[in-house]
Formats: structure tokens, sequence, C-alpha cells
């Protein structure tokens, strides 16, 4: 358990004091902007993936 004034040592969320307030905004910031740019990627990856496959006409 992380004391008032002890610092942390990892970025995990189970290793973030969340009940102090600087921390829970810049984490949840953070982690909400990760999250976003990761549901972006995976919809480019997937798209490129699919418009490559019909493009081709179904050749391999």
């Amino acid at each position: 358990m992380v004391r008032f004034g002890e610092t942390f040592h990892s970025m995990l969320p189970q290793d973030i004091p969340w009940f102090l307030p600087d921390h829970a905004i810049f984490f949840g910031v953070l982690y909400s902007v990760l999250a976003v740019l990761g549901a972006g990627l995976g919809y480019v990856v997937l798209k490129s993936v699919k418009d490559a496959s019909t493009d081709c006409g179904g050749h391999h």
C-alpha cells in the first residue's frame, strides 16, 4: 500500500495511488488517450487488411 508522500515504482494500474487526485487525473487521461490511439490503430490495421484482400480480386 502506498502511503501519503510516498512515490510509486510502477505505472501499472494496480500500483498507482488512485486516492491522490493529481495521480487519478493524470493517469486517467493518459490511459484514456492510449486506449483511443490503440483503438484507432487497430481499426486502421483491420481496414487495411480488408481493403488489401478485396483490391487484389481475391488472389493471394
